[in-house]
């Protein structure tokens, strides 16, 4: 378990580092616009400092790609259009512990992003940073697979059920809450409006 965390730390470090650059911005420059230290970011990009979701979600706000765009790999023409589960890249939030893995095949292009996510009974995460939605426009829909979740976007609170299925706009901060005594487990999808920076969103 812990050579895969390892890796996929190695190829979120990688792909944090490429993006910046794609984006000529320098540690100062996407500290500012992410709202995260200079220093933060170096030791994310050199692998030594495991992020956070929260920390991840202003980072992605301040590349202008979506969360799940930052575990993905570049489009490119050879790329399968098949996802084996053990080819998924997963990762495990260390400040709460909720696991993330990226359904979609990688590097195959694709207009969606569908994420699998685990969250653990009692867990709250919050995404409050700038939405992408509103400068891209990110369409997402989450379907509760298994237990109980409460999510608030905005001002205005939903709780979800076993089956229930709930769309939204990325355009406001979004809260994840697993008020029940069993993990969460949910789907998410998104969709973009128009490609997100050099992946397929």
């Amino acid at each position: 378990m812990e050579s895969t965390i390892s890796r996929v730390q190695e190829r979120l470090a990688a792909r944090l580092r490429a993006l910046r650059v794609e984006r000529t911005l320098t540690l100062d420059a996407l500290a500012d616009r992410a709202g995260v230290s200079r220093s933060m970011i170096s030791l994310i990009e050199r692998g030594e400092s495991s992020p956070t979701a929260a920390v991840l979600d202003r980072l992605a706000a301040g590349l202008g790609v979506t969360l799940a765009s930052l575990f993905a790999e570049e489009a490119r023409a050879d790329a399968s259009p098949l996802a084996r589960r053990a080819e998924q890249v997963a990762w495990r939030d260390p400040g709460t512990g909720y696991v993330r893995r990226n359904l979609s095949p990688p590097g195959f292009p694709s207009p969606i992003e569908l994420v699998e996510v685990v969250l653990p009974p009692g867990t709250r995460v919050a995404y409050d940073a700038p939405g992408i939605g509103r400068a891209v426009g990110v369409s997402q829909q989450v379907w509760l697979m298994e237990g109980a979740l409460e999510l608030t976007l905005g001002d205005v609170a939903h709780r979800l059920g076993e089956g229930d299925c709930l769309a939204m706009r990325l355009d406001r901060p979004i809260v994840f809450h697993n008020p029940g005594d069993r993990p969460a487990r949910y789907v998410v999808a998104l969709a973009a409006d128009r490609p997100l920076g050099g992946t397929a969103p």
